[in-house]
């Protein structure tokens, strides 16, 4: 359960995030807890990081210095692995956020979650597989709105419901997490169904498909029923067929 004051540690590969989606990701981190550490970590000497800058001074992000001493070695990557360490053993954080789209990290999360705490990943869509799963929650940079732009389904890209139900990977784990999750009577709580998904695959977001909330999504596939449960939440249930 995530809680508003469990202490987050952020910390960004300035090198594999773009500046302008930092505040996005800020205002995701916030529903996980609070960023007590934000750092930001590059060879601030470099011209291709100083739109970096004024953004870090923005949103209160400390620029952490790493000079490129050796050519083919990434010595960014390092300095954030190594600062990880420390502040983990620190046991102060509840949770990291690790925002960069680079599989050196994919050690570093497992590390991590081997003592117990939260990781969250953030990157583009080229992050590899093996980061991604390294984490326990995964999210695409591009799913996210910058905080003055408007938060509707309205502003999200949906993909129609013929599409969805052709995505077999989505449709069985959905299909198996209400299985799963439901009781005798076939009704599964829909936010159980959703915690299973993202043990199954960390990176799974109603976003990635253009649905706001997990009940638009499986709504959307025509392949479940999704109502409103008398003790409040909401349930869902596998459509059945004609003729069951």
């Amino acid at each position: 359960m995530v809680h508003p004051n469990d202490l987050l540690a952020v910390l960004v590969d300035a090198d594999n995030v773009p500046p302008s989606k930092i505040g996005a990701v800020l205002t995701e981190v916030a529903r996980f807890g609070t960023a007590s550490v934000k750092r930001v970590y590059g060879d601030w000497t470099k011209p291709n990081l100083s739109s970096w800058k004024l953004v870090a001074s923005e949103h209160v992000i400390q620029p952490m210095q790493q000079f490129a001493n050796t050519i083919g070695k990434n010595a960014t990557d390092s300095a954030l692995i190594i600062d990880a360490m420390d502040l983990l053993y620190t046991r102060r954080f509840h949770g990291f956020c690790i925002v960069s789209s680079d599989s050196d990290f994919t050690r570093l999360a497992s590390r991590i979650r081997e003592e117990g705490v939260t990781v969250y990943g953030f990157g583009e869509r080229k992050t590899p597989e093996a980061f991604r799963n390294a984490c326990d929650r995964f999210t695409y940079l591009d799913v996210l709105d910058e905080p003055a732009a408007e938060s509707t389904p309205a502003a999200l890209t949906r993909v129609p419901a013929p599409k969805l139900r052709s995505d077999t990977k989505l449709v069985s784990g959905l299909r198996t997490g209400v299985t799963t999750a439901s009781g005798e009577d076939g009704w599964a709580n829909l936010a159980t169904v959703g915690q299973l998904m993202r043990k199954q695959q960390p990176d799974f977001d109603s976003r990635n498909w253009g649905y706001a909330k997990l009940s638009d999504l499986m709504r959307a596939t025509e392949l479940f029923v999704v109502e409103i449960r008398p003790a409040g939440g909401l349930q869902v249930q596998n459509r059945k067929k004609n003729g069951d």
